[in-house]
């Protein structure tokens, strides 16, 4: 997990090494191939996946259905001629809706009208559609409930027993220190620390936050 304080630097991390932002030093490789700077299609194509810290702003087009919103990274793969397979599309997303179990009405309706946490169900589904070896997952409980936020915690649990490599970012320090294997704390944009999980607590990891380590 990515953990600090806010302004630290964990969301601009994962935009850059997304390629939606580009780094002003170091690289970013996937299994020793190096990705270009500012490429989220070359970060895709490598088995990248982003799921935004701000699920209506970056993460979600409200204005469009649930299925839709769920097809958005596969339109390549949906293609039937120089058209989108409808059928397709919606099969695909009635998939991941069960998946997750997502609580919806029907698959076309608006996903403005879903819940929070079912709102951040409907991205996580978009991502694990690509079937990416990278999943980055910024705030992913942020303003859901607690009953979802055990779900989503389940959910990287089985994606990383899976061989995913799951890189979660989160202000939660419990949540933190329950989920991750090791901890990277950053503070005013630098690493400052790298913690295994069997020597994380809220003492060394806030210490670390707050730039008072040795």
């Amino acid at each position: 997990a990515l953990a600090g304080l806010v302004g630290a630097g964990r969301s601009e991390v994962a935009r850059a090494i997304f390629g939606i932002d580009r780094w002003d030093a170091g690289a970013v490789s996937v299994d020793g191939a190096a990705l270009p700077a500012g490429s989220p299609t070359a970060a895709m194509g490598a088995g990248l996946a982003l799921v935004p810290e701000d699920r209506r702003q970056q993460g979600l087009v409200m204005e469009l259905s649930i299925e839709r919103n769920i097809g958005l990274t596969g339109l390549r793969s949906l293609h039937h001629g120089p058209t989108i397979s409808r059928r397709a599309e919606r099969d695909r997303a009635r998939d991941w809706a069960l998946k997750l179990q997502l609580k919806f009405g029907k698959l076309s309706d608006g996903v403005g009208v879903l819940s929070g946490g079912n709102q951040q169900k409907v991205v996580l589904a978009k991502w694990l559609a690509t079937d990416p070896s990278v999943l980055i997952v910024d705030e992913p409980t942020r303003g859901i409930d607690v009953g979802t936020k055990a779900e989503v915690h389940r959910l990287l649990s089985e994606l990383a027993g899976q061989g995913i490599a799951v890189l979660m970012i989160s202000s939660d320090l419990p949540e933190v220190l329950g989920m991750a294997d090791r901890v990277l704390v950053m503070h005013e944009g630098r690493l400052v620390a790298e913690i295994p999980r069997a020597d994380a607590t809220e003492e060394n990891v806030m210490t670390a936050a707050t730039g008072r380590a040795a």
